[in-house]
Order: structure tokens, then C-alpha cells, then sequence
């Protein structure tokens, strides 16, 4: 694998340089960013929400730290009902309030959408998957059914390598430096799938929200903090789970995926065996999400 080259080549594929022959050509980028709408919360910040679908039951969706709706759609792609979508705090037109921020502040947001637009159902990626075991905490009951995609940590600190990577994140986005920006996310595909026109397709869209709407600097002290003291807080959780982890993955450990599953009274623990499974894993991934949600 040839190393990592930005700026792309003007067409945003390979040429003479990257993956040989049999690399792969073909994958799926985010879906573009949809009309959104700013919605004000009773806790006074006011959230960007995209609201698809139609009918029961509602399902709120939460993302990832420096991610937000375009990175999350696609995992409601097969849900029925309506789906709630949404920016945390500090992400694309959402407010940023003074920080520093903790994950309860984050639970907050996610409440918030979760009430306003009546969820019963709700979705966790990495940070948001924090976010939804803090609200859960005080909350036991305030879901009929729950997805965690990749928790990245419960009841302790991001590792140093997770730290170190979303620190640097944070920092090139504050910078406003295009190429350092894209040498992080580029570590969020799969090495097979860099240097490919879906790969640059991928990078592209994530440059463009990311320098576009920034973070917020009330983010940076969220990789040094847990979401929970102790994880068996959850044992009280009496609605049916799914936890999805994969190994091999430094941002989101399989020992939380596996732990997260223990402390749920009613969860279903699935790990895959290799990271970048929204490249390499999707369609399955789509069908035992929508599956387990579709109940």
C-alpha cells in the first residue's frame, strides 16, 4: 500500500501512483447533507435536525465526535418510521455554548431531540453511543429499543492512541488546514479503500462539512473523559439491545463493545472481525440494524 497523497489527483482517482489493479474501485461516501432545520431545546441550545420518514416508530439517531447527520443517515437507510437525525453541540450549525462539555451535557441534547419529536427507539455511534448510556443512566426506561454502534468507552477514559488521534482532529479542523485535516480522516478508511475514487469521494464530503462548520473547542476535553462511573449503573436498562463492535478498531476497542454488552441485562453482542465495516460490512450491517429495529 503506497502512502497517503493530498492534495487528489484533479479527478479524484488513482493514476500511476496508489493501489494496484485489484484495489477496490467501488464503495459509498456519505449521503449529501439534505435541507436541515435549527430546533430550540428546553435546555436553551439549539440543535440542526433532519427529520425523514413517516409514521411509527420514531427512532433518534446520535453520531460520532467530528462526525454528525451525513455520516449517520445511512444506518437508518432501513428503518421504518420516522428517524430523527441531529448535530450534538458544537457540530455543523448546531449552538456551542461555553464550554467545557461533559457527556451529560451531551445526554441532554440527545433527550432533547429524542422528546421533541416523540423517539421510542434510539441509535448510538461512538460518542453517541456514550451520549445514550449517560441519558440511560438517569433514564433506564426512556427507550423500547437500542443500538450502539462502536461505543468507544464507558466507564474510563479513550486510550492514548484514541486521545491522540481525535486531539489531532480537533486541531487541524481549528487550524483550518485542508491537507492535515485529510491526512486524519483518512485513517477513518480502510487501508484498501485510500487512494480509490471512493475513497477521495469519502474525504471530500468530510472535508467540506468539516471546514465548512468546524468543532467547537468545548470538544477537546471530551476524549479525557467516561461517560459513566461505573458501567453497572446500566443494569437497570430493561429494553432489548444490540452492540456492534469490531476488533481491531483503536478508536473503539472491542473489550467497551463486549463490556457495554455484559452490563445491558438484554443485549446482543455482534463483532466483526476487521474495522471499516461501514466499507467492507455494509449491506450487513444495514440489514441486522434495520432488522433488530424493524421488531
Amino acid at each position: 500500500m503506497r502512502g497517503f497523497r493530498w492534495p487528489p489527483p484533479p479527478d479524484g482517482g488513482p493514476r500511476t501512483w496508489g493501489p494496484g489493479p485489484g484495489a477496490p474501485r467501488t464503495g459509498r461516501p456519505a449521503l449529501p447533507e439534505p435541507e436541515t432545520e435549527l430546533v430550540a431545546t428546553p435546555h436553551g441550545v439549539h440543535l440542526e435536525r433532519l427529520v425523514t420518514g413517516a409514521g411509527d416508530p420514531v427512532t433518534v439517531f446520535a453520531h460520532g465526535l467530528g462526525n454528525g447527520i451525513a455520516t449517520t443517515r445511512p444506518f437508518g437507510s432501513g428503518v421504518t418510521g420516522r428517524r430523527l437525525f441531529f448535530q450534538f453541540r458544537g457540530h455543523g450549525r448546531s449552538d456551542a455554548p461555553p464550554g467545557p462539555w461533559s457527556y451529560l451535557d451531551l445526554a441532554r441534547d440527545l433527550r432533547a431531540i429524542a422528546d421533541l419529536g416523540g423517539a421510542t427507539r434510539a441509535f448510538g455511534a461512538s460518542l453517541g453511543a456514550g451520549a445514550l448510556c449517560r441519558l440511560l443512566v438517569e433514564s433506564p426506561e426512556r427507550f423500547e429499543r437500542l443500538v450502539f454502534f462502536l461505543p468507544a468507552v464507558l466507564d474510563r477514559p479513550r486510550g492514548e492512541v484514541a486521545r491522540g488521534r481525535l486531539t489531532a482532529l480537533l486541531d487541524a479542523v481549528e487550524g483550518g488546514d485542508a491537507s492535515a485535516v485529510a491526512e486524519v480522516v483518512s485513517l477513518e478508511l480502510p487501508a484498501a479503500v485510500r487512494n480509490t475514487p471512493a475513497g477521495w469521494a469519502y474525504l471530500r464530503q468530510r472535508l467540506d462539512q468539516l471546514l465548512r462548520d468546524g468543532l467547537a473547542p468545548g470538544l477537546a476535553n471530551l476524549p479525557e473523559q467516561a461517560p459513566l462511573r461505573d458501567a453497572g449503573a446500566l443494569a437497570a436498562v430493561t429494553a432489548p439491545a444490540l452492540v456492534i463492535g469490531c476488533a481491531g478498531d483503536d478508536l473503539h476497542p472491542v473489550e467497551v463493545a463486549e463490556q457495554l454488552a455484559t452490563a445491558l441485562p438484554r443485549a446482543t453482542l455482534h463483532v466483526y472481525d476487521r474495522p471499516g465495516v461501514l466499507w467492507t460490512e455494509r449491506a450487513d450491517l444495514r440489514e441486522r440494524i434495520s432488522a433488530f429495529l424493524n421488531e
